[in-house]
């Protein structure tokens, strides 16, 4: 029994407003409601981030509607989800949030070929004025370039 997995929620704004320094892939704490709702794509990741608590690391912010047939097993939207890293990664992840300027942002939420949800997060810094313009820059000559080869 093959299992479709085409839910891939993606952060769209991250790229832009953040450079990527290193990326893991995290599984996330959930309940039964949560997981059903992420399944049928009602989950929102563009505002969320990414802080710990207690040598853990939790994600808040992170939008996942209520599941409609949930009833009373239903859980608030926004609340803070543990993500699941093994005890290595999340001490480098630690040390490395201690330098001024860089945060932990989430990428995308996917159900992986078990049927699991994992969730992309990056180490990133926020990039600068400048650094979005070159992008908006680089972005439409590469356009360009390939529209004239068409």
């Amino acid at each position: 029994m093959a299992l479709e997995n085409n839910i891939n929620i993606k952060n769209r704004q991250a790229s832009f407003e953040y450079a990527f320094i290193d990326t893991y892939v995290a599984g996330i704490k959930l309940t039964g409601t949560e997981i059903k709702s992420i399944r049928e794509g009602k989950a929102n990741i563009s505002d969320a981030f990414c802080v710990f608590l207690k040598n853990e690391l939790f994600i808040r912010n992170m939008n996942v509607s209520p599941y409609f047939n949930g009833t009373y097993n239903n859980v608030p939207e926004k609340r803070d989800r543990k993500l699941l890293l093994n005890k290595k990664e999340l001490d480098k992840l630690q040390g490395k949030l201690k330098d001024q300027g860089l945060t932990i942002i989430p990428l995308r939420l996917f159900i992986n070929a078990k049927g699991l949800a994992k969730m992309e997060i990056a180490l990133a810094k926020g990039k600068k004025l400048f650094d979005k313009r070159d992008d908006i820059k680089k972005r439409d000559t590469e356009r360009e370039m390939s529209r004239r080869l068409k």
